[in-house]
């Protein structure tokens, strides 16, 4: 989001009276994400708007219940000289639940697109645009309904384990949002990342560069990119060997290869095989990482980016390593905005939880995006636990008296200061100081261990 167009949205927030979200999410974007949906709604309070944005509030505050979330509802109301709506939260599930899926996959999707399509354009990579692929695990409430859709690990026994969905994530490098994402079960046929990312591979653009792990680096894989228009920069599989004194020498430690095609997957049927080329020309860049006090990591990246004039192999090395940031990514969704855990009981529910979550995350990224224009900074220089502090302090004081003018310099200075600490060579063993309390794991259904303290044994 240009630090423009955030002030922009920030006086229409104000001139409307919209809940303080309306700063982050206006009710045209809501409205248009609906269409014809709309006009179905049943809601007196909990229009598609507000509960969209007391969705939003429930996911990016620190109680994350919905108990705080109506409450800040309530709160808002007073504030704007309406009548108080009831504390009990029933009427804002049943709104919260009936929310389509498609819209807020939509929302998901076009507020990353948007803090993207508003970025400077010396954040681009050789004026490309690069996307992050990764992929997690997720768990929710045990129940039978999530059970049955996202079945927990077979190893665990029955009520012991959670039902648990392995997710998969496209980020945009420049500016952090997520640009795709899909949720499917752990196990099972077509729920590995690499199938995952296919089915998002006819959303990526001509000229496009993607960087992943070794997950992701089959030949087919690669061969599908390419056909696509798209280049890739992908650590090597060390199964695969790797000899520098073969093939073409464009440098030291890089040097290009050819691969073969090797034999049909059961995912291709033979005519799709047989539009594979019989080989692919690739290029392999030995990566050294070497950091103080750790032993050396030497990474093999495979790229179809072969021009070593336009991309160095240096340069080959800077853009692989900063594949690191989906990590971190990862950990501010799961950790910071508390992910890793949803909390909806149906898995349809689950579905809106996990997709507003990343509307969330997209909203703060935008902001952050906004402040480091403003300030000269890189939006990946900046503290996303910072942000989401100091925006959780400032949106409630929209509507006060202060100009819009100081009110937004004030939030985007304020997050500018939150900057990510540079620390090389920082150690911290995983040990803690005060254990938590301690109790033995479960290792049995546990109606059986309440059968077993009601019987007296």
């Amino acid at each position: 989001m240009h630090h423009q167009s955030f002030r922009t949205a920030v006086a229409e927030a104000r001139q409307h009276g919209g809940l303080y979200f309306a700063a982050l999410l206006s009710e045209d974007r809501i409205n248009k994400a609906f269409g014809s949906a709309r006009s179905f709604w049943q809601g007196w309070i909990y229009t598609p708007t507000v509960t969209v944005w007391v969705f939003l509030a429930q996911c990016l505050s620190m109680d994350h219940s919905c108990r705080d979330a109506v409450a800040r509802l309530i709160a808002w109301r007073l504030t704007q000289g309406l009548r108080a709506c009831s504390a009990e939260t029933g009427a804002y599930c049943t709104a919260r639940g009936d929310l389509p899926e498609e819209v807020m996959q939509a929302l998901m999707c076009d507020s990353g697109k948007s803090a993207e399509d508003e970025m400077p354009r010396d954040w681009l990579w050789h004026g490309r645009k690069v996307r992050m692929v990764d992929g997690s695990t997720i768990t929710m409430p045990d129940t039978a309904a999530n059970q049955a859709v996202y079945p927990q690990q077979k190893s665990q026994k029955p009520g012991c384990g959670f039902p648990i969905a392995r997710i998969l994530v496209i980020f945009s490098l420049s500016v952090g949002t997520v640009l795709r994402a899909t949720i499917s079960p752990y196990e099972g046929k077509q729920t590995g990342e690499n199938s995952l990312f296919r089915r998002f591979h006819d959303t990526l653009a001509e000229g496009d560069v993607v960087i992943a792990d070794r997950c992701f680096s089959g030949w087919f894989d690669m061969a599908l990119l390419l056909r696509r228009g798209i280049d890739v920069a992908i650590r090597k599989n060390s199964n695969r060997p790797t000899d520098f004194r073969t093939g073409k020498r464009l440098g030291k430690n890089d040097h290009l290869v050819t691969w073969t095609k090797p034999k049909r997957l059961s995912w291709l049927s033979a005519e799709q095989y047989a539009e594979f080329p019989d080989e692919l020309t690739l290029r392999e860049v030995r990566v050294v990482i070497t950091q103080k006090g750790f032993r050396t990591d030497v990474v093999v990246v495979t790229t179809t980016l072969l021009d070593a004039e336009e991309y160095s192999a240096e340069e080959i090395a800077t853009l692989y390593r900063r594949r690191w940031q989906a990590e971190l990514h990862l950990r501010s969704l799961k950790i910071v905005l508390q992910m890793d855990h949803l909390r909806c009981k149906k898995p349809e529910r689950v579905r809106n939880e996990f997709y507003t979550h990343l509307l969330s995350y997209n909203l703060i990224r935008g902001v952050m995006a906004a402040a480091a224009m403003q300030s000269g900074l890189s939006p990946w220089a900046i503290s996303f636990k910072g942000t989401l502090q100091t925006l959780n302090q400032f949106l409630p004081q929209l509507t006060s008296s202060v100009s819009t003018e100081v009110w937004c310099d004030a939030l985007l200075a304020a997050i500018a200061t939150h900057q990510v600490g540079h620390r090389p060579d920082r150690i911290e063993p995983r040990v803690i100081k005060r254990p938590k309390k301690e109790y033995n794991r479960i290792r049995e259904h546990r109606q059986n261990y309440r059968n077993r303290i009601l019987s007296g044994r």
